[in-house]
C-alpha cells in the first residue's frame, strides 16, 4: 500500500498545472501573460536564424527602448508617421558595423544581434529625429537576463541600425505593432533560453 500511495502522490505532483506569470509590459505595448511551467520552460520555438521584411517606410525612428518579460527581453524601436508597415532585417553577426562608415560597434555579450529598421532616423530635410543621449547605451539593461547592451549604429540611406549585445546566441522573434497613432513599433524579443 505504501508504494501505491507514494506512486500516486508522485503522479499528482508531476501533473501539477503550469503557473502563469504576468510579464512586465514595455511602455506603449500591451501587457503579456506567459505560461511558464514549474521547471521554467516557456515553450519558445522561434529559432535563431535571420528574419526579414523588405518594405521601407518614410516614417522616422523616434525612440529605442527595452523591457523585461518572464521568458524574454524585448527591444522596441518606435517609428512615427508610418504610411505603410516597417520593414526590417534582424540577424546574428560576427560584428555590428556603423551605417555609412563600416566601423565596428563594440558590444558586450557572447553574441551580437544586428537589428536594421527600414526607416530613417532623420526627416526629409536631413534633420535627425532620434539622437540618443549615449549611443553606446540606448537603454539601461543592467539586470536583464538576456540583453547585455543596446548600441546605436546609425542611420544611412533610409535605414537605421541597432546593435544588441546578447548573453548567448538565443532564439528571437521580430514583429511590427501598430500605434501609437499613425506610428508603429518594431519589436525584437530574445528568449532567456532555448
Amino acid at each position: 500500500m505504501t508504494r501505491l500511495t507514494t506512486g500516486l502522490l508522485a503522479a499528482v505532483l508531476l501533473a501539477a498545472p503550469a503557473t502563469t506569470v504576468a510579464a512586465a509590459p514595455v511602455a506603449g505595448s500591451p501587457a503579456t501573460t506567459t505560461s511558464v511551467s514549474t521547471a521554467g520552460w516557456c515553450g519558445i520555438s522561434w529559432g535563431s536564424l535571420g528574419k526579414r521584411a523588405p518594405q521601407y517606410t518614410t516614417g522616422t525612428v523616434r525612440d529605442v527602448r527595452a523591457g523585461r518579460h518572464a521568458c524574454f527581453d524585448r527591444m522596441v524601436i518606435d517609428v512615427a508617421r508610418v504610411p505603410g508597415t516597417v520593414g526590417y532585417h534582424v540577424r546574428y553577426v560576427d560584428q555590428v558595423r556603423k551605417d555609412g562608415s563600416g566601423q565596428v560597434v563594440p558590444l558586450r555579450g557572447a553574441a551580437k544581434l544586428q537589428v536594421i529598421a527600414r526607416a530613417p532616423a532623420y526627416n526629409t530635410t536631413g534633420r535627425a529625429t532620434y539622437v540618443p543621449a549615449d549611443p553606446r547605451e540606448l537603454a539601461d539593461v543592467s539586470g536583464y537576463r538576456t540583453f547585455r547592451q543596446l548600441a546605436w549604429a546609425g542611420s544611412f540611406e533610409g535605414q537605421s541600425t541597432v546593435g544588441v549585445g546578447v548573453r548567448a546566441r538565443l532564439p528571437f522573434r521580430v514583429f511590427v505593432l501598430d500605434g501609437p497613432g499613425a506610428g508603429a513599433r518594431l519589436v525584437v524579443d530574445v528568449a532567456h533560453q532555448w
